[in-house]
């Protein structure tokens, strides 16, 4: 099974970006982030042409949205909460027919927080690190077992998963406060795979800010996008895949897509 993620930056403005990625890679399962569509505005005909028969989305107007697009039967889930109470539509999930039993599969878009690093002055900085926390928790109190998470994250954890650890210690992506969460949350039951193909020791990005104006000649990338599995998928994971070459596209993303194989 090939997977990809990717924060599409509105849905229907990149339908012909999807049309690429899709006939370039051949995936059976799309997680996309940041489709900026309602639901009842969903581009059904036009997904439904490109070989996804299944699809389980999330949207509303203009912003967040998350969907699943599949080859593959899946059963939409609906059992996790709504996270903060917000009903901003952050989170899908789905269950994967596979053989050795469903293979469960998260699709997250968590916030990305603003531009100050301080709770108490910054409401978005405080929601986000209230929904790291909060998903922790109840990943903690529902151990994960046969699953998949994958999303744009928007924190990049390690030294290496920005352009400059020390310049950028305190900017939202990368402050510590975030950093823990995110490895605390990751640790209830999942392994970072993608540190698994590329070690922590060597850089590895997957966004690239619209500010730079050559943004592969400054190359000061960041990795927000995550893909984590459960030890018990580890043996069936075959290897990623960060498609730097979809920030080149035109009216690209400022996000890249990931592709994971697994046997399954």
């Amino acid at each position: 099974m090939r997977l990809i993620t990717w924060n599409i930056n509105s849905l229907r403005l990149r339908l012909p970006l999807l049309a690429r990625l899709v006939e370039e890679h051949a995936p059976d399962i799309v997680c996309l982030q940041e489709t900026k569509v309602p639901d009842n505005l969903f581009p059904e005909d036009a997904i439904r042409s490109l070989g996804f028969t299944h699809r389980v989305y999330r949207g509303m107007k203009g912003y967040n949205g998350v969907a699943i697009l599949s080859r593959r039967p899946i059963q939409p889930l609906d059992h996790a909460p709504d996270w903060c109470g917000r009903t901003d539509s952050r989170h899908v999930a789905c269950a994967i027919e596979a053989d050795g039993g469903p293979v469960i599969l998260h699709d997250f878009y968590v916030p990305a927080g603003g531009d100050e690093p301080d709770p108490a002055l910054n409401d978005k900085y405080a929601h986000k690190l209230a929904f790291v926390d909060e998903t922790t928790a109840w990943f903690r109190n529902h151990p994960p077992q046969r699953s998949i998470l994958v999303g744009d994250l928007n924190i990049a954890p390690l030294e290496n998963d920005v352009w400059s650890h020390k310049q950028l210690l305190g900017v939202i992506s990368h402050t510590p406060p975030e950093t823990t969460r995110l490895e605390a949350w990751c640790a209830n039951g999942f392994v970072d795979v993608m540190r698994k193909t590329v070690p922590a020791s060597e850089k590895l990005y997957t966004w690239w800010s619209y500010r730079n104006r050559d943004w592969k000649a400054s190359n000061r990338g960041r990795r927000l996008d995550h893909v984590w599995m459960t030890p018990d998928l580890l043996p069936q994971y075959r290897g990623m895949q960060v498609l730097r070459d979809m920030r080149d596209w035109a009216s690209p993303s400022d996000h890249v897509g990931v592709i994971a194989d697994i046997d399954i």
